[in-house]
C-alpha cells in the first residue's frame, strides 16, 4: 500500500497575489511555479519585508537525518503533520521513507486527503459524528486508504461506534487504546485495568477494530529519561498483554505501537527495540514532527542529537528576516515583523545576522538582543558599539515550528545564496 495516492492537487498552479505576505507585488497574477521558474534572489528580489525564508539545504538534512535514524533502528515513521500542514513537505517526508502522516484533528485529515496522502495517524480521540460521517464516506470510497485513530475512554467507544453506525459506514475504523503518561498527563487511559475496559468496548462494537496501543510521552509532567524509560515500558506492556489475552483483532496484518514527538525518539527507539516477538509483526511507529524545519530554541535545546551526537544533527532551518524601521535611541532599535510573523509562545526570536542596506553584506547579528514583540514589530536592545541602521535587514531565528509554519501561507525556500527554488504552501 503506497503513503499516497498520486491525486494531489498541483500547487504550482495557484495564482500569487495579496493573500500571501512578503512576495514580490510585480508577481501579481504569475502561477507559484512561474514565479519559482525566475528563481529570484530573496534580497534582490522585490520581496518586501517582514519575509519568513527557509533553508533549502537544511530541510534537505533533516529530512535525511531522520529516514536513516528510522531505518537504523527499525522504526516506522508518521510525523506530525500539524507542525507544517504543508503538502509538499509531507510528499518530501513519504519520498524520504514515512509509513504515513500524523494528524491531531479532523481539519487536518481533511487536507491531508485532499492532498493524497493515503495512510494516516490520528493522535487523538474522534467523538464528533460530523467528522466521523466524513471519514466513514472516505474509508467506503478508498479502499487503499488507512487511517489509525486514538480511543481513550468506554463513552468514546460508544460515541464512536454509534456515529459509524448511524453513517452506513462498511469499514471498521481501526483505533489504537491511548495509554496516559502519567497521570497528570494529557490525555489516554490511566491504568492497565482501565485499557482492558476500553478494549472490551471496542470489541463489543461493529464498526471498530482494535489494532495496537499508543501515546505521547512528550505531555508527561517533569520529563526525563527514566520516566518517559518507565512509561514506554508500561505501554510495550499493554501491548503483549493484549496479544496474549487475543484483545486485538484476528484479521490484523500487524500491531501498531507508537509514541514519539521530537524530545524523547531515543528513548522510545531504545524501549521499542526491546520489543518481544508477538502473534504477529509489530508496526513500531514514530511520530516525531518537528525536525523537517527544526528550530532556534524549543527543539534545538531538547533534542535527543544532544544527548547521542553520534547520530548526527538537526539544522535548524527557519530565518525570518525583518527591517529595522526606527532606532530612537542607542540603546533600541525595532523592526518591522512581530507575533503576527513571529513564533512567541515558548521562546522569543533569536538575532543571529544583519544584512546591511548600504553594501548588502551579511555579518554577525553582535550586540542585538530581541526582548519583545508587539502585533508587528520586535523590540530589539542594541549594545553599545553594535552595528545597526534603519534600513537594515535582521535576521533571526525561531523557535517552535508549530507556530511559525501557521503565519505563513506560502514560504520561499531559499538556497544558501538567497536564491529562492520554491514556495511551500501551508494549510492551517
Amino acid at each position: 500500500m503506497s503513503a499516497a495516492t498520486g491525486t494531489a492537487p498541483d500547487l504550482a498552479q495557484e495564482r500569487v497575489d495579496h493573500r500571501f505576505k512578503a512576495l514580490p507585488p510585480d508577481a501579481e497574477g504569475l502561477t507559484v511555479g512561474e514565479l519559482a521558474a525566475q528563481r529570484r534572489n530573496l534580497f534582490t528580489g522585490g520581496f518586501t519585508t517582514p519575509v519568513l525564508a527557509l533553508s533549502a539545504e537544511s530541510v534537505e538534512h533533516n529530512l535525511r537525518l531522520l529516514e536513516t535514524y528510522a531505518e537504523r533502528h527499525g522504526l516506522a515513521f508518521a510525523p506530525h503533520g500539524k507542525t507544517s500542514m504543508a503538502p509538499q513537505l509531507f510528499d518530501r517526508q513519504i519520498e524520504h521513507g514515512a509509513w504515513g502522516i500524523t494528524a491531531a484533528v479532523p481539519h487536518q485529515a481533511r487536507v491531508y486527503r485532499a492532498h493524497g496522502i493515503a495512510r494516516i495517524f490520528l493522535a487523538n480521540e474522534l467523538v464528533d459524528a460530523v467528522a466521523l460521517r466524513w471519514l466513514a464516506a472516505e474509508l467506503d470510497a478508498d479502499p487503499d486508504f488507512h487511517l489509525v485513530c486514538y480511543v481513550d475512554s468506554v463513552r468514546g467507544v460508544e460515541l464512536m461506534d454509534a456515529a459509524l453506525t448511524e453513517a452506513g459506514a462498511r469499514r471498521a475504523v481501526d483505533v489504537v487504546v491511548e495509554l496516559g503518561a502519567a497521570d497528570a498527563g494529557r490525555t489516554g487511559v490511566r491504568t492497565e485495568a482501565e485499557c482492558e475496559a476500553v478494549a472490551d468496548a471496542v470489541a463489543s462494537t461493529d464498526r471498530l477494530r482494535l489494532v495496537g496501543v499508543a501515546g505521547y510521552e512528550a505531555t508527561m509532567p517533569q520529563a526525563d529519561a527514566t520516566r518517559v524509560r518507565a512509561w514506554l515500558h508500561r505501554l510495550v506492556g499493554l501491548a503483549i498483554a493484549f496479544d496474549k489475552a487475543g484483545r486485538f483483532a484476528t484479521d490484523l496484518p500487524e500491531i501498531v505501537v507508537s509514541a514519539g514527538g521530537s524530545e524523547w525518539f531515543d528513548t522510545v527507539a531504545e524501549v521499542f527495540a526491546e520489543v518481544p516477538e508477538l502473534s504477529r509483526p509489530v508496526l513500531k511507529l514514530l511520530r516525531s514532527g518537528a525536525y523537517v524545519s527544526h528550530d532556534d530554541g524549543q527543539y534545538r535545546e531538547r533534542t535527543p542529537f544532544n544527548r547521542i551526537p553520534e547520530e548526527g544533527a538537526l539544522q535548524p532551518a527557519f530565518r525570518l528576516w525583518s527591517q529595522v524601521v526606527s532606532r530612537p535611541t542607542p540603546e533600541q532599535a525595532f523592526t518591522n515583523a512581530g507575533k503576527r510573523d513571529a513564533a512567541y509562545d515558548l521562546h522569543l526570536p533569536e538575532a543571529q545576522v544583519v544584512r546591511d542596506a548600504r553594501s548588502g553584506e551579511i555579518r554577525p547579528a553582535d550586540g542585538l538582543t530581541v526582548t519583545a514583540l508587539s502585533d508587528q514589530h520586535a523590540w530589539v536592545r542594541t549594545a553599545e558599539g553594535a552595528d545597526l541602521e534603519v534600513g537594515d535587514w535582521l535576521g533571526m531565528g525561531l523557535s517552535h515550528p508549530c507556530t511559525s509554519f501557521d503565519k505563513w501561507q506560502l514560504i520561499p525556500l531559499v538556497e544558501a545564496d538567497g536564491t529562492v527554488v520554491d514556495y511551500i504552501r501551508t494549510f492551517f
